[in-house]
């Protein structure tokens, strides 16, 4: 696989994984029950941490792009595989 493939697929895994990520641990100025800073929606989150969330998407992103990089390289998975299912050659 060419480098700039592998960046790019990281990259796609990378930003499918933030948004699946971006929730973990939010707490609501709603739910935390303290005063609501004025201006603001009340389901807006009061820590959103984002430093820690970009770190924890880097870390599972390596490790979904090395699983996919292992069936990849190993050829584990073909489309002829994918598709003798359904029936198609």
């Amino acid at each position: 696989m060419p480098v700039t493939t592998a960046v790019a697929v990281f990259f796609l895994i990378w930003w499918v994984v933030l948004f699946a990520v971006l929730p973990w641990g939010v707490r609501s100025q709603h739910e935390s029950g303290e005063a609501l800073v004025p201006g603001t929606d009340p389901g807006a989150p009061m820590l959103p941490r984002l430093m820690r969330k970009l770190i924890w998407t880097t870390v599972v992103s390596a490790v979904v792009f090395a699983a996919f990089y292992i069936v990849y390289a190993n050829r584990l998975i073909t489309l002829e595989g994918l598709v003798r299912p359904f029936g198609m050659r």
